[in-house]
């Protein structure tokens, strides 16, 4: 429990922080010279692609290997899920085959961690595909990218302000 506490009171200061980083200006590939910068948003950008399109094709092997063992994924709606595997699991049962998901255009916004990795803001959109056509959900994330022995891992997804979007 009180490691819980702690883990919530790391992501309720990256929420205030990212907001107050919204409220500066922007810090998006285009925007900056910054070369370091530019770097890692185009390299998180790549791999959430990387990471969607595995959902998208239901390929669970590969979705895997982006999550770090010890992931944490905060959702609005459905609490607290721990751990990589089970993370990947709730992807397998809840998304695959189930949802698309589109990165809203424009809403990407990435920023380096010194001595951790680098943390991702944005909204996607989960459209229903088929016969299923309920209008697409929407929700606002934030991923925390840890780089751990020369790799790119999620540790910590916090989702929220989930709602329908009208088509």
């Amino acid at each position: 429990m009180k490691n819980q506490l702690a883990t919530f009171r790391m992501i309720l200061c990256l929420l205030t922080l990212s907001i107050c980083a919204m409220a500066q200006a922007p810090r998006r590939a285009g925007t900056t010279n910054d070369t370091s910068l530019q770097t890692t948003f185009k390299t998180i950008s790549s791999l959430d692609k990387q990471v969607f399109d595995a959902v998208d094709r239901c390929d669970m092997k590969t979705e895997a290997s982006f999550w770090a063992e010890d992931a944490e994924f905060y959702h609005d709606k459905n609490g607290l899920l721990v751990g990589g595997p089970q993370i990947v699991e709730a992807i397998k049962n809840n998304l695959c085959g189930k949802v698309k998901r589109e990165l809203v255009p424009g809403t990407l916004e990435v920023y380096p961690l010194a001595g951790y990795g680098a943390v991702e803001i944005g909204v996607h959109r989960f459209r229903h595909p088929g016969a299923d056509a309920r209008e697409p959900g929407e929700a606002r994330f934030i991923h925390l990218w840890a780089f751990r022995n020369g790799t790119w891992k999620i540790s910590r997804v916090v989702s929220f302000a989930h709602n329908s979007v009208s088509k």
